[in-house]
């Protein structure tokens, strides 16, 4: 495959040296069989496989991690083949971390290296499967009996490029593309260039398949189906934010190539001042709340339904919601909801039924007849009633400090909450540790703009 300039560059930075290689390769034998002896040793029954990008040798250089499976029979039960693997995991690594998927499994390090060690059970084919991790190796035979040597590099590419952008990680936090999914990419469209000639193209629904296989229809922006399981979707994770994004910079990359698609320059941040003069236009409430201590793979989507619902009670009470976002930080999250300046009106009307529902009409003029925010009495027109209404809540500030816990939010995100937060409007939001959110915010540059 013929590069240009710049990938030759970025390829020259990205690919593992000899030297990387051999140590990576010493660590895998060492650790192995280390595992293997605590196996023996507790008369346990289970096969070691290396899996991930170190087992396709698709890893990128300074950034890798590795990812031991250790494979179970099936009529083993989840809570031994998990109590097994933590053991193993707390007597070999240091610096553990147990975390809790589908299976319990346990990340630290082992030298320099971060590892993760995951419980599966055996399989040969997805149907057999008890939990998703059993695809895994699975999927790690695939790409091996399928990437061509040449096409690792462009894996690398592939990877580096989506880095860039801020589209690689299959992550709740980054809602992007994973490692696996990026091989299958570039099996499918043989290398890095003619992937982004059709991602240039791409629309909502795309639908990306290696078998003629019948398969279950996905609502989602990208579709690939699993060459390993044809009722999964490898490309369930992107968001449509990330979608859009690989396909604006595939053509923007195409027309006018530059190293910052691979390697972004860092946002340098506006003053506050600078920072200020823009937001006098609209109005902006924080809410601000310390960041739970969880995973942040747990963090991220309870963040999300948190916005969810502040946008949707919010709107239900007549204010406009231009904008929603959030910031994360190493101690506290930030919400930040664009709104009018203007408070909303004194009162508001209140559709009811049509005359002709008379049961309604009834329990309409009911419920209105002596409410204490109704102005006047309900009223008839075209054929409708209505009734004028005081509002509770003209100001977004208010209705949040009053409603915010009474709607659903994260369920750990809801118990800091309940314990403190606070709400911040305009000028005190003019944060040190704002800064590049908001700069990031009102300049609207891609990353490889800077």
């Amino acid at each position: 495959m013929i590069h240009n300039e710049i990938e030759e560059i970025v390829l020259s930075k990205i690919t593992p040296s000899k030297d990387d290689k051999n140590k990576l390769e010493e660590t895998i034998k060492e650790v192995t069989k280390k595992i293997r002896e605590e196996l023996d040793n507790r008369d346990i029954n289970a096969e070691i496989e290396l899996v991930g990008s170190t087992a396709k040798d698709t890893y990128l250089k300074n950034n890798l991690d590795i990812d031991i499976f250790l494979v179970y029979p099936r009529d083993l039960k989840r809570e031994i083949i998990a109590e097994y693997t933590l053991s193993i995991g707390r007597k070999i690594l240091t610096d553990t971390e147990e975390c809790y998927a589908e299976h319990p499994y346990i990340r630290g390090y082992f030298k320099d290296f971060k590892i993760e060690i995951v419980p599966c059970y055996k399989i040969e084919d997805a149907s057999q499967k008890k939990s998703a991790v059993d695809r895994t190796p699975l999927h790690t035979r695939f790409i091996k009996s399928n990437l061509k040597e040449y096409q690792k590099q462009e894996v690398r590419l592939l990877k580096q490029f989506l880095r860039g952008i801020g589209c690689y990680g299959a992550e709740a936090e980054i809602q992007g593309f994973s490692g696996y999914l990026c091989e299958l990419l570039i099996i499918k469209y043989d290398n890095f260039r003619s992937l982004l000639t059709k991602v240039k193209d791409w629309s909502y629904g795309e639908t990306i398949k290696f078998y003629d296989d019948k398969t279950p229809s996905f609502d989602t922006p990208l579709i690939v189906i699993d060459p390993v399981d044809k009722d999964r979707n490898v490309a369930a994770a992107v968001s449509l934010e990330k979608f859009n994004l690989f396909i604006i910079a595939s053509k923007e990359y195409l027309e006018k190539p530059r190293i910052t698609f691979f390697f972004p320059k860092p946002v340098k941040p506006w003053s506050l001042e600078e920072i200020e003069k823009k937001m006098y236009s609209s109005k902006y409430v924080g809410i601000k709340f310390r960041k739970p201590d969880i995973l942040s793979e747990n963090l991220y989507p309870q963040i999300r339904k948190t916005m969810k619902s502040i946008k949707k009670y919010s709107e239900k009470q007549g204010f406009k919601i231009y904008d929603i976002r959030f910031h994360v930080d190493k101690k506290y999250i930030y919400i930040i909801v664009k709104t009018d300046i203007q408070p909303l009106s004194e009162t508001y009307i209140q559709q009811g039924p049509p005359v002709n529902k008379k049961i309604n009409v009834k329990q309409f003029i009911e419920k209105w007849r002596k409410h204490p925010l109704a102005v006047d009495q309900p009223y008839e027109e075209n054929n409708r009633l209505y009734v004028e209404v005081k509002r509770k809540y003209r100001e977004l500030t208010f209705f949040l400090k009053e409603n915010l816990l009474k709607m659903p939010l994260g369920k750990n995100i809801e118990k800091i909450i309940k314990e403190e937060y606070e709400i911040l409007e305009d000028e005190e939001l003019l944060l040190e540790e704002l800064k590049i959110f908001w700069t990031e915010y009102f300049e609207q540059k891609y990353p490889w703009e800077r």
